[in-house]
């Protein structure tokens, strides 16, 4: 006999999921609160936006500058270019440390608001801060601990990579370069697959941090057990939602990022400057509207599955949704059962 249809009272079925059943539960979690879910991604958005769109425009008026006369090699000319290729990846280093902050904090916002969305219930921006603001140092512990674990690998290569290029010039050989030239690629390859094994044993410490109160340590060590048994389909579901939340961001990021590109390049006037910073701001705001609530959202679905799988979650959320349909309303305490103590097999 069929087993009959999982319960389902909010944006997920309450037993293991599917690869469909996360992507469509994040989108249902952004449909079903797009006040809270969009209005503060559209914050965090804008904010990691700016930096980048103001450093362009400053290397789009140098470049302007050298375009007009091609012919122009002064020293000042040269300092002028060199000097918008510093304001526009000095922007790109500004957005990532305004980024780190407010991802940080919207990430622990939106599991609140999935927390209690799985249940069919709604919270308020206001709300889902007051319930987060305890856990935000926390939460950038997290995050302090991952670029450590990200960066100091990063830095041994590149060290590795500038004495073997250092060794090789010594040499003057062109087997000596390309020797280099494939060592190089070799630690970048081998780097990527240390990211990619981190970044997916870690991929739910925020839910940790959030739902279940955890230290950063903690947290760390909560999503690694988690992600225990099911690497594989974990990496490939984070790996595919970024290949999708690249596309539709790509998409909706080009035709602002050509406009601003040709305004900041030909125009003349400070008007045209601003302008210029406009269009590539709401470019990069509309791609990062759509990347930060559906990578957030599948993070946190992905947390869910796990413990259903893992734990039995799933009885534990069916009776407490149970109990709530009978009462006829989603009370806050079901933000208590996301508790590790409360798993039927912990």
């Amino acid at each position: 006999m069929p087993h009959p249809p999982a319960l389902r009272p909010g944006i997920i079925p309450l037993r293991p999921l599917g690869l469909g059943d996360i992507l469509d539960g994040t989108i249902k979690l952004v449909r079903s609160n797009p006040k809270a879910v969009l209005g503060l991604s559209a914050v965090a958005a804008l904010l990691g936006a700016l930096p980048i769109a103001i450093g362009q425009v400053f290397a789009f008026d140098s470049m302007r500058g050298l375009l007009n006369d091609p012919s122009a090699s002064e020293p000042a000319d040269l300092t002028g270019m060199y000097g918008g290729f510093i304001a526009q990846y000095g922007g790109a280093l500004v957005s990532i440390v305004v980024s780190f902050v407010v991802v940080t904090l919207l990430t622990g916002v939106l599991m609140r608001i999935l927390g209690r969305a799985v249940f069919g219930g709604k919270i308020s921006a206001g709300e889902a801060w007051q319930l987060t603001k305890g856990r935000v140092p926390a939460l950038f512990g997290v995050v302090g601990l991952m670029a450590v674990i990200m960066l100091v690998p990063l830095v041994v290569i590149a060290l590795l990579i500038v004495a073997v290029i250092a060794t090789g010039t010594g040499e003057g050989s062109s087997a000596a370069a390309g020797g280099v030239a494939a060592i190089s690629v070799l630690l970048i390859i081998l780097y990527i697959g240390y990211v990619l094994y981190f970044r997916t044993r870690f991929a739910l410490a925020a839910p940790a941090v959030v739902l279940e109160g955890k230290g950063p340590i903690e947290a760390l060590r909560r999503s690694w057990n988690l992600v225990t048994g099911d690497f594989w389909r974990v990496l490939g579901i984070l790996l595919l939602t970024s290949l999708l939340v690249g596309l539709v961001a790509s998409i909706l990021e080009f035709p602002f990022t050509i406009a601003g590109s040709l305004v900041g390049l030909l125009g003349e006037s400070p008007g045209t400057a601003v302008l210029a910073a406009v269009l590539l701001a709401v470019g990069g705001t509309l791609g990062a509207l759509i990347t930060y609530p559906f990578e957030a959202g599948v993070a946190g679905l992905l947390y869910a599955d796990r413990r259903m799988r893992s734990e039995a979650f799933d009885l534990v959320l069916q009776t407490a949704a149970i109990e709530q349909q009978r009462q006829g309303w989603v009370h806050s305490s079901a933000d208590e059962l996301w508790h590790p103590s409360n798993s039927a097999r912990p």
